[in-house]
């Protein structure tokens, strides 16, 4: 199993928030730490964003790159995590403009944050069920099973909050049609 494939640590924000600092500060240790630490939820959100491995892997390494150019500049509100993943997505849409791939994605290297829980029949089921749900349905999915509310989706990803639920509701909708759909055709 790739290290993009392990299962995230708890994050708790104070200690999150004390490694940007510390990376800030110049301690190098910090930001290996850092890594350790949100490297699964990083991956997994740009893939989700991306539907490619190679361009997610890419993104991820940007991600801690700008993180560490940046820390400086970083002040906490208490969402360390948000501020990285806002980061990754104007990444991932910096590159899905470059690369002008909108209309040529593959989602079938889908990935969910805590991969390693899911079987290899499970993990076939979700991946096909994920097919079904448009981009931004996608998103707010993936940001909802990493821990986001709702409301914090909603600013990271500039949709309003009834947007947001919206989306959340008819996916999970979708997800369940879906799945029953399949489980009467067995």
């Amino acid at each position: 199993m790739s290290e993009f494939g392990s299962k995230p640590k708890a994050l708790n924000t104070k200690h999150l928030d004390e490694c940007i600092f510390g990376i800030a500060k110049g301690d190098l240790s910090f930001m290996n730490e850092l890594y350790e630490l949100t490297h699964v939820n990083i991956y997994s959100y740009a893939l989700s964003l991306l539907k490619n491995r190679h361009d997610a892997e890419d993104v991820t390494h940007d991600c801690y790159i700008t993180v560490y150019n940046s820390a400086y500049l970083y002040e906490s509100k208490g969402k360390p995590l948000a501020w990285m993943i806002t980061i990754v997505r104007n990444l991932a849409m910096a590159r899905i403009k470059e690369r002008n791939r909108l209309d040529e994605k593959d989602i079938s290297e889908y990935q969910f944050t805590h991969e390693e829980t899911v079987s290899a029949i499970d993990r076939i089921t979700l991946d096909s069920l994920m097919n079904h749900l448009n981009d931004e349905e996608r998103e707010v999915v993936v940001l909802h099973s990493s821990g986001f509310r709702h409301r914090e989706i909603a600013q990271m990803t500039g949709l309003s909050l009834s947007g947001v639920l919206s989306k959340y509701n008819r996916a999970m909708k979708k997800l369940k049609e879906r799945y029953e759909k399949g489980m009467k055709n067995e």
